[in-house]
């Protein structure tokens, strides 16, 4: 590399770590983050790679890279959202949600904290890894809005109820109770609706749960959604989930 060449490439990386320097603790990017011409963009690669290799910033995955934050116990991850945030908005679009074992915790259906993230698209989509965490897919029938997220987020808790970690099923019942609890009618209608795309057992759970906080509710299209002959065993006590057997579940 010529004298010239190697002053315009330290400029480069000057450049790409001054902006660098301007983003969040945390925060994951590209190259593409960087208003760099397109034919000087694998020079700003370079860049990149040179203060990975000084510590500046660290690589979360291939292309992927963010500012590593030093906490009272250590380097620390960027937040969830960054990590995924390119798998649930594509060009201002939502098309994916988080859900699993971190909406479990951020529910406060659980304390324990996961390597395994996963996200609910409209396509299933193979596990990747990103850093530390494994990410998995699982397909979601229902349109994905922003508004419509919480609502789904809950569905899912049912859905995957047997899969939470570090409790009793009765407590998570019952800090589900709570949240269901919080619905107000409008999103009670809209959820009865969008888990009619959902496994039976889901919506056996939710009819049982939503009927045991009001028995008054309109249940009908729920009930008749679910076959008599099947039941679904969540673990459950009666005491705590008094609606269970109309419900088929044991």
């Amino acid at each position: 590399m010529s004298i010239f060449a190697a002053n315009i490439f330290l400029q480069m990386i000057d450049t790409i770590k001054n902006m660098i320097d301007r983003f969040p603790i945390g925060f994951v990017f590209t190259s593409s983050d960087f208003p760099v011409e397109l034919s000087k963009l694998k020079a700003a690669n370079k860049a990149i790679n040179v203060l990975v290799a000084q510590g500046k910033i660290r690589r979360l995955s291939k292309g992927r890279f963010y500012k590593p934050q030093i906490g009272k116990f250590g380097e620390l991850q960027p937040d969830t959202y960054q990590i995924v945030k390119d798998l649930i908005e594509k060009n201002g679009k939502t098309i994916g949600y988080l859900t699993g074992y971190s909406v479990f915790n951020d529910l406060g259906l659980t304390t324990q904290f996961s390597a395994s993230l996963r996200i609910a698209t409209k396509k299933e989509k193979k596990a990747i890894t990103r850093g530390i965490y494994r990410i998995s897919f699982v397909k979601q029938e229902n349109t994905i809005t922003k508004e419509n997220i919480p609502l789904l987020q809950l569905l899912d808790c049912l859905r995957f109820f047997k899969e939470i970690p570090d409790t009793m099923p009765d407590n998570a019942c019952k800090r589900l109770f709570a949240l269901f609890k919080a619905l107000t009618p409008v999103q009670t209608a809209t959820i009865k609706k969008l888990a009619l795309k959902y496994n039976p057992a889901t919506i056996a759970f939710l009819g049982a749960i939503i009927e045991s906080i009001n028995e008054a509710e309109d249940t009908t299209a729920l009930l008749n959604a679910l076959n008599p002959m099947t039941t679904y065993k969540l673990g459950i006590s009666i005491d705590t989930l008094p609606t269970q057997r109309k419900w088929y579940i044991r």
